[in-house]
């Protein structure tokens, strides 16, 4: 396996860190998940997250909309329905959130273990 070093110019290690404060967020993680399956709507996306504060759901989505992982499509009905959905950008982001989830779910026992 080859060893990928850090960005070495403080301007690329700035965006590196920008980007992993993004996709490292639990709020950012569980959307992910949560589009996976189908575009959703904010009221759906917020019930199936659970705890997450209407204003932070708004934020998330606001930021993986700036940074390209989630559309945003508002229908012309009255009231208008907003829909959110992933990119090809936020798709190819859900390979590595998934496997981040089941290497978690293989290993909730021993991490346990040692917080005891």
């Amino acid at each position: 396996m080859s060893v990928r070093r850090l960005p070495e110019t403080d301007t690329d290690h700035h965006r590196f860190i920008d980007v992993i404060n993004l996709i490292g967020n639990k709020w950012t993680v569980l959307i992910v998940i949560t589009l996976l399956s189908s575009p959703k709507r904010f009221n759906e996306i917020k019930r199936a997250v659970t705890g997450i504060s209407q204003q932070m759901l708004t934020r998330t989505l606001k930021a993986l909309e700036r940074d390209g992982l989630v559309t945003r499509t508002v229908h012309p009905t009255i009231p208008p329905q907003v829909e959110y959905a992933l990119t090809t950008l936020g798709n190819s982001l859900s390979e590595p959130v998934m496997e981040l989830g089941a290497w978690a779910t293989r290993n909730l026992d021993e991490i346990e273990t040692h917080r005891c």
